[in-house]
This record gives C-alpha cells, sequence and structure tokens, in this order.
C-alpha cells in the first residue's frame, strides 16, 4: 500500500516538529492507541487497537525514526503485529515546509505491507482504512498542536449576533408581526 498527502497545520514548523516528536501528542492523536513508549530521541513502542472492515485487533509494534533533520522532518520505519489478525510493516517519509510565520504544511510518503488476515482482507477496504485513519490523526494532531480559539466577545461579534434580530424584525413588518418604524408613525395629515 502507498499513500501520500500533504496537511496544512495552522502552527510554525518548529512547534509542529515538537509535536511530531512528543509521545503524549502523538498517543493523543494516533486513532486507538492505548499506549505510547518512547525508548529514546529514535525509537517508539505502541500497542494500538485497530478495527479495520470485520477484523478488530490489537497491534504492538516498534517504530524507528531515521535521518532526522530537525525541523524539516524524518523518516519513520516501523512493523507491527496484530497476532492472528495480521502484521503490518513499513516506512513514511515525513517533510515540513513553513507556509507563512504561523502555518506548516506536513508532507508524507507511506509505503507499508501488510499480511495475514489483514491482506486478505483486499487492498480497497486496507486502502480506504488507511486514508480514514490518516485523516483522523491529523485532525486531532491539528487539534492537539493548535487548539481552536474560542470565539472572543467583540464588538464586531455583538454586530453580527445582531444582525438576526434586525431581519427578524424586518421580516416581522412585513408580515404583520413586530411593527417596523414606518408602521408606527402617526399618518401626516
Amino acid at each position: 500500500m502507498q499513500m501520500n498527502d500533504s496537511q496544512r497545520i495552522e502552527a510554525p514548523r518548529q512547534k509542529v516538529w515538537e509535536a511530531l516528536n512528543d509521545p503524549d501528542v502523538l498517543k493523543a492523536s494516533i486513532p486507538g492507541c492505548e499506549e505510547l513508549t518512547k525508548h529514546s530521541d529514535t525509537e517508539m513502542e505502541a500497542k494500538v487497537k485497530l478495527k479495520v472492515g470485520p477484523v478488530k485487533a490489537t497491534f504492538g509494534g516498534k517504530v524507528t525514526l531515521n535521518d532526522l533533520d530537525p525541523p524539516n522532518g524524518y523518516t519513520i520505519e516501523g512493523e507491527g503485529s496484530g497476532g492472528v489478525a495480521g502484521f503490518a510493516r513499513g516506512g513514511a517519509k515525513v517533510r515540513l515546509e513553513e507556509d507563512g510565520p504561523d502555518a506548516t504544511i506536513l508532507h508524507y510518503d507511506v509505503d507499508a505491507k501488510v499480511g495475514g488476515k489483514l491482506a486478505q482482507l483486499g487492498a480497497r477496504l486496507i486502502d480506504s482504512t488507511a486514508k480514514r485513519l490518516a485523516g483522523e490523526f491529523f485532525t486531532a494532531f491539528a487539534e492537539q498542536v493548535a487548539p481552536s480559539a474560542p470565539q472572543e466577545d467583540t464588538a464586531e461579534n455583538a454586530d453580527a449576533a445582531e444582525a438576526p434580530e434586525q431581519k427578524k424584525g424586518w421580516l416581522g413588518g412585513l408580515f404583520g408581526g413586530k411593527k417596523s418604524e414606518a408602521q408606527t408613525e402617526e399618518p401626516v395629515t
């Protein structure tokens, strides 16, 4: 299976790099991740529970980071086993590109192989599951790295909040509900 894509993350490249190397951020971002242990700057071990079609399994695996080029990227190599469900092994090339001072584009190229029951499911199911999991990872990762800020109560937001009331009053005037100023004035004689 091969997959490549890019994701824009609303955070500076250095912050994205640090998050890609933070086991707590990764654990919170990887779908189904139950454990993630960082043994060194280049070695991690994980336990992930996944469901791929009808196959549900807990995978244990090791990941090694190679070709480290902070904060530009690295290569990930890993393998995991899910018992009778099968195994997965492969790698990914991750490259970070600045997109202005406060945003980063994360490029990735994945090449992976699966075996066992997983391989029997068919390439389309595995590819669609991999794309779904990648989407879930990046959504959670982006939220960890650059949490959505709550809207501030500014004068602009207050004006926007009042706008529907003004429309309601105008529409109400048209349909005999709330009277507009024109309807409340005394007729001129």
